[in-house]
């Protein structure tokens, strides 16, 4: 029905279906003059370094000038303004030529004064709401809220007293000695990890998610949104591997009784897959159900460990000196001191077999949002579990009272003291020959017999016990800690199409898609059904995660962001900066390609979070860094001279809004795009009270920068609120940017009704525009036949939302016609004259068709009207098209002209396809009716009357066009007309026309007349830019 409903408005409002790209052009203010009024002096100009001027002439009123001989000729008329020539572009000292000095832009703009003094000379977002803050929305009454104690530190401990402590220790201290650097090395890459995440977690408070949620917040979505995948597979993974060591045991169990049920891998797979159903249904019922089975086990393993210590001081029977178990003795101990690395095993495969032990530390963290106070619980729960079961490992010194091989056979019992040679000569010194081992493998012994803790214990049956509870354990709480931290994930949306696993049920919120999706993974690793094979690729998951928590506390404290205040002070950043750095090394020498197969997973999935761009704003410390980054290279900009080889157009367009002039927009930002600032600015003129403009522009900057941001524009939202337009342009131009970052080129469109506006809307217009020069901004003017604006376009679309949102909102028959009556379709001609305008602006989005762009470059500017051109043809839309330069020239020269352009534009590297020089433009127009008719409602008349009525007319209409005006600048209102009849004969099928812009002097040319020039030279033409650069270089030919 609603489909159905938006199908018809759509209907009747076509225009509805266009895209807009630009912003709202707002001519209803007025801008101050400069107070200041002073004289500009050019800081590149150096008098000592400069020849006599090498062009001179003197007028018929007598004046003496310097001024190019073509000049004249050229336009017909005196001018102070320079075509382009070589001279200015040249360095001081120049050895190839003289550095002649164009007129600066205050010589040809301010007020003329017929006495020159001798010493002036030319010139050359509200911020966005804390997600944090909020009370979690899947919070519920009666939810199971766990403290540090059985939250964390009997997670962590039993996760690290896993299922290593009783398969494999023994197997580490016989390959890697007395197995201290082992552990030692563990132990240091934990405990680094762990003040790290102590850091960060009591920086704030912590919601769901465990180490996903600490790298997320602080790094940002595209680290955490990378890592947060990997860190809940390798969960999903752990389960499996911890599954297996139960399964083992339990294999070896049957094996013993020879009740093998099919062969030992399958035995293996086939209890493993029914162990996680068990272990599936238990976490299924609930956090309170997994919390009372972990004490349980709890208390079992600690029996079951204290039980092993006690086995190490019982003497040991024949037996179990048939199988290398001695108790505690020294030559054992120091047989075993030194490494024995065995089938091509080393220090780093035994780590990469060890280390998932030490993965329990995050075990309390995962569940981070069912405890009662994280910022607490974790650092307490986490460092404490480290260093009890850093201690347990280190005290269960096996490697002092069992050798590393052994036969099991008690007739191997020898005579103590005999001859003892080779790597049993222990044994033999203590009564038994185990020779044989080191010719065929042996069965027993630390490194042959993985169930070396339940021969050594007091009582065996308590080590099976101990190890199917630390395995179980440990696989309970990855099977829970998958879950939790995949749904958090999900709830952040940043992977939309895993959203389905974000749902949770019960009071707990438990998240029972991922149970089911961790269990898939768990059973398919569990097929594999070699504990050896699935333990690297655990440590690298986890230590890819590690290196990410480290990293974070080191970034978030070089950020130095005011935000980054942890209440846990035991931190240094360097340190984890280091433990980052050893976790990534680590992973290379445990396995090289699943480390680069980590990284590289790692590298697709922020690449695609980067290209998505969710929709989150967490204050992460990238943020941070980014801004002090930005801050640092701004300031070292500052300390840099500004130099011409680095000249970029910065551009201040004044768009307004940033969705109704499209093609003003896509034009700035084709000359900006990726490579200089684009500020899209709009002033804010209260109509009624000031406050409400305020909320107005407070609410609208945030939604214009996102607008910009969505469509792809790489430029920044600026807004003032000011008593006038003019006056919030000034600001603008004045305060815009921050350093060397700041605008340098004004755009802005042309006033298409200049007519019917009003005097003090075109003085508003032109009076920005000698702002503009007197800032020295460059100037640009973009005319297009069909006009700019699209604001009331925006506003019906608008309109038309707001009428859709009361359908939905009301009944739908009773608002259908409601919406109807009020927003009915536009008439015929009005919606074509809509259709063609949005068509118009949307022409610079899309990629030009192979033409030209024709510059017409009439005044040396400093090079900007050439400039600007020649960064069009760089970019992909334009590629297409080819530069046209035509200059002015006179008939007797227009040869030499041509190759003095040439020879200029090859020294700039600029390539064109044509040079054409216009030797006529000095000729009369055929027709100034049009402008006669354009000026006639704006002119004084005041020719005909008595000297004193005169002046009282000019008293009374200080705006209008007097006859003396007209009479004074004939000959230039001429050349506008002249250069419109040249632009059509030579440029009527060129994709763009670039024209140099005549420039009004202050308080000589009215604003009427001045705005006549510009509409007469840019009539009925292609889309026309006007362009006066501020008359310093921006093109040399220098390397």
């Amino acid at each position: 029905m609603l489909l159905s409903v938006i199908k018809l408005i759509f209907t009747h409002h076509p225009i509805l279906a266009y895209s807009f790209s630009a912003a709202l052009y707002d001519s209803s203010g007025n801008l101050h003059m400069d107070s200041n009024g002073g004289e500009h002096v050019n800081s590149a100009y150096d008098s000592t370094l400069d020849e006599p001027p090498i062009y001179e002439t003197t007028f018929s009123n007598g004046e003496h000038r310097t001024v190019r001989p073509s000049v004249v000729s050229a336009f017909g008329h005196d001018t102070l303004d320079r075509v382009p020539n070589i001279d200015f572009y040249r360095n001081a000292g120049s050895v190839s030529g003289h550095r002649a000095v164009r007129p600066s832009l205050q010589e040809l703009h301010d007020v003329f004064q017929k006495v020159m003094e001798d010493d002036v000379e030319g010139s050359d977002g509200t911020p966005s709401d804390d997600l944090e803050s909020a009370v979690p929305i899947d919070s519920k009454k009666g939810a199971v809220k766990f403290g540090w104690i059985r939250g964390v530190l009997v997670r962590c401990m039993l996760n690290i007293w896993g299922v290593m402590l009783f398969i494999r220790l023994s197997w580490v201290f016989g390959q890697a000695g007395l197995g201290i650097v082992v552990i030692a090395l563990s132990c240091v890459v934990t405990t680094i990890t762990g003040l790290s995440m102590s850091a960060i977690c009591t920086n704030g408070v912590v919601r769901g998610g465990g180490a996903y949620y600490l790298i997320s917040r602080s790094l940002g979505p595209e680290f955490g949104g990378s890592i947060g995948l990997i860190f809940a597979f390798a969960n999903a993974v752990a389960v499996a591997m911890y599954v297996v060591g139960f399964a083992e045991t339990v294999v070896e169990l049957l094996k013993d009784h020879s009740a093998l049920m099919v062969d030992e891998i399958n035995d293996i797979r086939i209890i493993g897959c029914i162990t996680v159903v068990l272990l599936l249904g238990i976490s299924v019922a609930g956090m309170e159900w997994e919390a009372k089975a972990q004490i349980v086990l709890l208390i079992i393993l600690l029996v079951a460990i204290v039980n092993v210590f006690v086995g190490t001081f019982i003497p040991a029977t024949e037996d179990k000196k048939s199988k290398g178990f001695f108790n505690y003795n020294s030559k054992i101990f120091l047989e075993n001191f030194m490494p024995d690395f065995r089938e091509k095993e080393t220090f780093f495969s035994v780590f990469a077999i060890f280390f998932p032990a030490a993965t329990g530390i995050l075990a309390g963290a995962n569940i981070s949002g069912d405890l009662r106070d994280p910022q607490a619980a974790i650092p307490k729960g986490t460092l404490l579990a480290i260093v009890i079961t850093g201690i347990t490992y280190l005290a269960v010194a096996l490697s002092a009272t069992v050798v590393r091989d052994a036969t099991g056979n008690i007739t191997n019992a020898i005579v103590p003291g005999g001859f003892c040679n080779g790597s049993t000569a222990v044994a033999c010194e203590l009564g038994y020959d185990f020779s044989s081992c080191e010719v065929e493998k042996c069965k027993f012994g630390l490194m042959n017999n993985f169930q070396v803790m339940t021969m050594v214990s007091g009582f065996g049956p308590l080590i099976i016990a101990g190890t199917f509870s630390a395995t179980l354990s440990s696989a309970l709480a990855s099977l829970v800690s998958a879950p939790k931290v995949f749904q958090a994930l999900c709830k952040d949306n940043i992977y939309k199409a895993l959203y389905f696993f974000a749902k949770g049920h019960g009071k707990n919120n438990e998240p029972i898609r991922g149970y089911i999706l961790t269990f898939i993974i768990s059973v398919a690793f569990i097929l594999i059904g070699n504990l050896n094979t699935i333990a690297p690729i655990i440590s690298n998951f986890f230590l890819a995660s590690y290196a990410l928590i480290n990293f974070s506390c080191f970034h978030a404290s070089y950020a130095k962001s005011p935000g980054w205040r942890p209440a846990y002070k035991y931190y240094n950043m360097w340190l984890s900066l280091v433990g980052a750095v050893l976790c990534c090394a680590v992973m290379f020498v445990i396995n090289w390609w699943a480390a680069l197969l980590t990284y590289g997973i790692e590298i697709l999935l922020y690449i695609y979070v980067t290209v998505k761009k969710p929709d989150v704003n967490w204050g992460s410390s990238t943020q941070a860094v980014t801004f002090v980054s930005a801050v640092s290279n701004a300031l070292s900009l500052s300390g840099v001279d500004d130099h011409v080889k680095n000249f970029r157009p910065q551009i201040l367009a004044l768009t307004g809004s940033a969705r109704t002039r499209p093609a003003l927009l896509d034009l700035a930002h084709s000359f900006s795009k990726n490579y200089g600032l684009c500020l899209c600015g709009i002033s804010f003129s209260p109509q009624g009270p000031r406050s409400e403009a305020l909320q107005e522009m407070n609410a609208g900057m945030e939604k214009n920068q996102q607008w910009l941001r969505k469509t792809k524009r790489k430029a920044f939202y600026a807004a003032v609120a000011c008593d006038s337009f003019r006056e919030g342009t000034e600001s603008l131009l004045q305060a815009s940017g921050l350093g060397r970052m700041r605008p340098n080129t004004l755009m802005m469109g042309f006033k298409r009704n200049w007519r019917t506006a009003g005097t003090e809307s075109v003085q508003n217009y032109v009076g920005i525009l000698h702002d503009a020069f007197d800032f020295e901004y460059g100037t640009v003017i973009l005319r297009m036949n069909q006009g700019l604006d699209v604001s009331h376009i925006v506003e019906a679309e608008e309109e038309m939302l707001k009428a859709l949102l009361s359908l939905v909102q009301l009944s739908f028959f009773a608002s259908f016609s409601l919406s109807v009556s009020v927003c009915g379709p536009p008439p015929p001609q009005v919606a074509k004259m809509n259709e063609r305008l949005l068509e118009a602006s949307s022409q610079f989005k899309k990629k030009q068709p192979k033409g030209t762009i024709d510059v017409w470059w009439l005044f040396d500017d400093g090079g900007l009207t050439l400039l600007l051109p020649y960064i069009l043809t760089t970019r992909k839309k334009w590629k297409d098209s080819n530069l046209r330069i035509f200059i002015a020239g006179q008939p007797e020269r227009s040869e030499l002209d041509k190759q003095e352009m040439k020879s200029l534009l090859q020294k700039f590297r600029i390539n064109c396809t044509d040079i054409t020089v216009i030797d006529d433009i000095h000729l009369r127009p055929s027709s100034d009716r049009n402008l006669e008719d354009m000026i006639e409602p704006f002119r004084l008349h005041e020719g005909s009357k008595d000297t004193a009525q005169a002046e009282a007319m000019q008293k009374e209409q200080p705006w209008k066009i007097t006859d003396k005006e007209l009479s004074e600048f004939e000959e230039k209102t001429n050349l506008q007309l002249r250069l419109n009849e040249v632009l059509q004969q030579n440029s009527k099928s060129a994709n763009l026309i670039i024209v140099s812009m005549p420039i009004a002097r202050k308080e000589s040319i009215s604003d009427f007349l001045y705005m006549a020039w510009l509409d007469v030279l840019t009539k009925d033409l292609p889309p026309t830019l006007l362009i006066r650069g501020n008359h310093k270089s921006v093109l040399t030919f220098y390397s």
